[in-house]
């Protein structure tokens, strides 16, 4: 049997605010459960998926965790403090905020593509621990063309400035002259425009397109964010 805590609680742990504002809420009439207004703040309810709410209109599924995708924009930053560009936080719901989803790794701030977003710690220190080995491809574009020498060197180890042993992709495709995909199963700083750098060359586009075997998909406009389903969630562990 599902467990059940009163309408007040629900609120506050899916991120509206203190008690005392979800009660407020409740009372003045701005909320509705299942498709009918409650008033009563110590009302009772299952915690369960088929748990839906209103909250000044805006419609709420009940979820014990939170797990998200956004397809980032370049010149926004993956952290709260942020001191020339505007966070990532601001393109999502501030019920989404207010309950402490976080990034899982960060991108820089002129990255582009996929990044995941949850309050789970235990599937964030999953999906971002190198001891998992969760491999991420990204869609590099080069200022000059890459070799078939280059793009060897990048799969048999690159050497970079302050590491002691050479770092190697997983995967490198050619997509064109100036164009691959890299996929790497660390999470270094700068990394790939580290490795690239090493072969002489110099990145001009990055994109984040997969984490595990979950592709950014093509209807995800830039700066749009939506739940992970269950199938993304396998995917991504994948």
């Amino acid at each position: 049997m599902a467990k059940t805590l009163d309408l007040e609680r629900i609120l506050h742990r899916q991120g509206f605010g203190t008690r005392k504002m979800c009660r407020i809420l409740i009372v003045n009439d701005a909320v509705t459960v299942n498709g009918e207004p409650c008033d009563d703040p110590d009302a009772k309810f299952a915690l369960d998926n088929s748990l839906h709410f209103t909250v000044e209109g805006e419609p709420w599924q009940y979820r014990e965790h939170s797990y998200l995708m956004m397809h980032k924009p370049a010149h926004y930053e993956c952290t709260h403090k942020t001191q020339f560009h505007p966070t990532i936080y601001t393109l999502l719901p501030s019920p989404l905020v207010e309950r402490g989803v976080q990034c899982i790794g960060r991108l820089d701030e002129d990255t582009t593509g996929l990044i995941l977003l949850s309050d789970d710690g235990q599937f964030i220190h999953k999906v971002s621990s190198p001891k998992h080995h969760v491999p991420k491809v990204y869609e590099v574009t080069c200022k000059h063309a890459l070799s078939t020498a280059d793009m060897q060197h990048l799969l048999a180890g690159v050497q970079l400035i302050d590491e002691d042993e050479t770092i190697a992709a997983l995967a490198a495709t050619q997509i064109t002259e100036n164009v691959i995909h890299l996929t790497l199963a660390e999470g270094k700083y700068h990394q790939v425009k580290r490795m690239i750098a090493a072969t002489g060359n110099r990145v001009e586009a990055l994109k984040r397109i997969k984490i595990g075997q979950l592709a950014l998909p093509e209807t995800l406009a830039v700066g749009e964010w939506r739940w992970l389903t269950d199938e993304d969630l396998i995917a991504v562990q994948s």
